[in-house]
């Protein structure tokens, strides 16, 4: 029986258990704290993104893609805002003096966020006239470009592109066609046309029996010819955007396509495999859904179709663009699609098409414009690094003293510039001229036997491009002959493999010159380099003066008449540089920051 008194032991244990209740109580606060201090640097919606604005009504922190979802439509649409902004620290948020009503460009909001049924729209910032003028010739851009940017691929389109690459692959159509024989031409591309279809039609019945019973259990060729059509149309639509594919088999393709068109061969098969490219705009106009092409009038396809490149931008601007994009495409989805026309699914498929337009234009024609910017630093810089050359050195053709080769370069990298922005619209009429009625006749060009075949549209079009060009450049040095159709250039198919090569040879400089200039962060390199050339901005300047002295010097062909300074003569002279870079003291440095050669993605 207890007598009213606690030994030590006991005294001590409830001590230490108060303590211990209020270290927990401290703790509790102090997470509480901190919680309230993390929440407010976030956005309340995500809660993964930093705050940028203060609902002054809702009295909570949002980022902007979220508070333009939330606040776009209904009452919430006039709520006051403030902007916040990271103190100087780049710790807590702060929120700035300036209060202004939402006009709805925040953020892109789909149906699930708004409180009442207005219709979704976005409200034009008026008090930014500039950023309006060029969001208007962005979405003019957009609806000039959908006639000739072809449909993205689906998953069923390329499995049957799987299909003829392996036919392709087996096939032996140019070497038994294109060569000097005196047995008839005519048999030779009907027998190679129907082994192709047999071994289409085999393949098929290996990957589908039941789709492959409908394509020979008793039918001839020409009922299937819708089918080979599009098979091979999936082919050269798959090409377009990636030229860097198909290298050894999309020659052939074309080759059987254009023979196919021949009134004689037509004839004997009943049906050719000619069908034009699906393009978007095509796409679009094959049902009847008038009120889908409004989405191009949507200032929304903006965001939804702009390529997100990530720069030296941070993490949190990179995932901000990514989910303003995101937002877009549902949005544009979602408004356009219907159930008697394009499905949510159909309208996606469109806007990757045209994001993929802009990825492509963008990742040829940025190297381009860097170079040009690298290369106004040796405007005046006519001592140290020189870009003069004279005739018969170091294999130039050409002889221009510094000002003049200067102006060479800028007007030869304009012109590739302006050719990149148009290649896929010259890809639509090289694709033309390529599978025109027009008969073409084969020739010794120096570089064996050739298809040489006129090229009307891509001539017109090149000189078109020209004549900007010289226009802005203020006049033009050298030649302004654009070889289409002869020797130089047989036909539209050698023109586009010739100027795909553009951006594979600028890619690799181009990265090498930002790659040594994170390598030089290693001691070790650093050192290499300052021994053998100072530092690593002379490096650069070395392979640039290098680069733009010879790989625009005339060389590169075969006899004394060829290259020189036509248009086509300077890309000439580049891949010429380019195939002998290896020879240069500056090529292990090249290798040493991951290139490997000059031949599209497979140099990296």
């Amino acid at each position: 029986m207890s007598n009213g008194k606690r030994s030590l032991a006991e005294v001590l244990d409830t001590e230490e258990l108060k303590v211990q209740e209020q270290n927990e109580e401290n703790n509790l606060e102090s997470q509480a704290e901190n919680e309230d201090e993390v929440d407010s640097k976030f956005c309340v919606e995500c809660s993964d993104m930093p705050t940028e604005i203060f609902c002054v009504s809702c009295s909570e922190n949002f980022c902007k893609p979220c508070f333009g979802m939330i606040h776009r439509k209904g009452k919430r649409k006039n709520h006051k805002r403030e902007e916040v902004l990271p103190d100087s620290n780049g710790d807590a948020p702060q929120i700035s003096n300036m209060s202004q009503d939402i006009t709805g460009r925040s953020g892109l909001e789909n149906a699930n966020g708004s409180e009442n049924d207005e219709e979704d729209e976005i409200v034009p910032d008026s008090s930014n006239p500039e950023k309006e003028n060029i969001e208007k010739v962005i979405m003019s851009g957009i609806k000039k470009n959908i006639s000739y940017i072809p449909l993205r691929l689906t998953h069923q389109e390329r499995q049957l592109l799987r299909l003829l690459e392996a036919s392709l692959h087996v096939s032996e159509y140019t070497d038994k066609v294109d060569i000097l024989s005196h047995t008839s031409k005519a048999k030779r591309i009907v027998s190679q046309l129907k082994e192709m279809c047999s071994i289409l039609a085999g393949l098929v019945v290996a990957s589908d029996l039941k789709l492959g019973q409908e394509l020979i259990v008793e039918k001839e060729f020409a009922d299937n010819a819708e089918w080979y059509q599009k098979v091979f149309e999936i082919g050269r639509r798959y090409k377009i955007m990636n030229p860097e594919k198909m290298r050894d088999t999309f020659g052939k393709l074309c080759y059987m396509v254009m023979d196919s068109k021949l009134p004689q061969i037509e004839e004997y098969l009943e049906f050719n495999l000619y069908k034009p490219i699906q393009t978007v705009e095509r796409y679009l106009s094959s049902r009847d859904d008038p009120q889908v092409f409004k989405m191009f009038d949507d200032e929304s396809i903006i965001y939804a179709t702009a390529e997100i490149s990530p720069g030296n931008r941070s993490r949190y601007q990179i995932n901000r663009d990514i989910k303003l994009k995101e937002r877009s495409i549902e949005k544009i989805a979602s408004t356009y699609s219907s159930s008697k026309g394009f499905t949510k699914e159909e309208i996606r498929q469109v806007l990757y098409s045209i994001g993929d337009f802009n990825a492509y234009t963008n990742a040829n024609r940025k190297p381009i414009l860097r170079m040009i910017t690298r290369l106004s630093k040796f405007e005046n810089l006519s001592n140290e690094y020189s870009l003069g050359i004279k005739f018969g050195q170091g294999g130039a053709r050409l002889s221009h003293n510094h000002q003049k080769q200067y102006q060479y370069v800028f007007q030869s990298l304009q012109l590739w510039s302006h050719i990149m922005r148009e290649m896929i619209h010259l890809w639509s009429l090289a694709d033309d001229d390529l599978f025109s009625p027009q008969q073409y006749h084969m020739q010794s060009t120096g570089q064996g036997l050739h298809r040489v075949k006129a090229c009307p549209k891509v001539s017109r079009a090149m000189y078109k491009i020209l004549g900007e060009c010289e226009r802005k450049c203020n006049g033009w040095v050298g030649s302004q002959v654009v070889h289409t159709g002869d020797r130089d250039v047989p036909n539209a198919l050698f023109f586009l493999d010739k100027y795909n090569q553009v951006p594979q040879i600028l890619i690799p400089i181009d990265r090498c010159i930002d790659e040594l200039n994170e390598a030089v962060k290693d001691k070790f390199i650093k050192t290499h380099i300052e021994s053998q050339f100072g530092s690593v901005e002379k490096l650069c300047d070395i392979i640039l003066t290098d680069f733009f002295r010879h790989a625009f010097d005339g060389s590169g062909a075969d006899n004394f008449y060829d290259a020189g300074s036509c248009i086509d003569g300077r890309l000439t002279s580049a891949w010429n540089f380019v195939q002998n870079i290896s020879k240069r003291q500056y090529y292990k440095f090249f290798m040493m920051v991951g290139c490997t050669g000059f031949n599209g993605t497979e140099g990296w």
